[in-house]
């Protein structure tokens, strides 16, 4: 029950720093900003556009990450999708990029970190970091932080010189935020493979 009260907290907290974001007219990283980017090239809404960019994702963590995490980040991703929805409701208003770069990446940066700690993600490229994190032993920050670049990158035609680099700043400011979390997210991940086994073990 607690951990599942964790992952509400984290996507609730994740989709405030997205909105912060889009009210900013940046862009975040991995799955979530190639959506951002998407909603501003097709007029469609984030919420529909997230769920069905993670579909492929969803796959890969079935096969390489198990039933538990896939349906735990799933879950999480239909959370964020749903909760971001009201945004079409919310009076439209605009934020400052610099400060919507530093609130966005701080917030969610605290909110991954959550989703991570409680053996979740929100797809995409997040499955892909704690994979790596998990087979490899590599910082989940740096990887979700090269991932995200890429993607923020490619959002610079939407947005402007300006505006790219801000959304930089975030992605930077979010990735610093999870490698702090770093060796506590590899303990949940050692923790949450041991009690795999034992579960294994009594079911054979």
């Amino acid at each position: 029950m607690k951990k599942t009260l964790n992952i509400l907290i984290g996507c609730l907290v994740v989709s405030v720093g997205v909105l912060i974001l889009r009210h900013s007219h940046l862009v975040t990283g991995g799955t979530a900003g190639l959506s951002l980017s998407l909603s501003y090239l097709m007029h469609l809404p984030f919420a529909f556009l997230f769920l069905i960019v993670n579909i492929p994702f969803y796959i890969f963590s079935f096969i390489r990450m198990g039933w538990n995490f896939t349906i735990s980040t799933i879950s999480a991703v239909t959370i964020l999708s749903l909760i971001t929805g009201i945004d079409q409701w919310i009076p439209s208003f605009s934020i400052f990029p610099l400060t919507g770069a530093i609130m966005g990446g701080v917030i969610i940066g605290f909110g991954l970190s959550i989703l991570f700690l409680n053996g979740s993600s929100l797809g995409g490229f997040n499955i892909l970091a704690l994979f790596l994190q998990k087979k490899l032993n590599w910082n989940p920050g740096k990887i979700n932080f090269l991932f995200d670049f890429i993607v923020v990158i490619s959002g610079i035609y939407f947005f402007g010189f300006l505006k790219g680099l801000c959304s930089i700043l975030s992605i930077a400011i979010t990735s610093s935020i999870i490698s702090y979390y770093k060796n506590r997210i590899a303990a949940t991940n050692r923790s949450e493979k041991v009690n795999l086994i034992k579960f294994k073990n009594a079911t054979n």
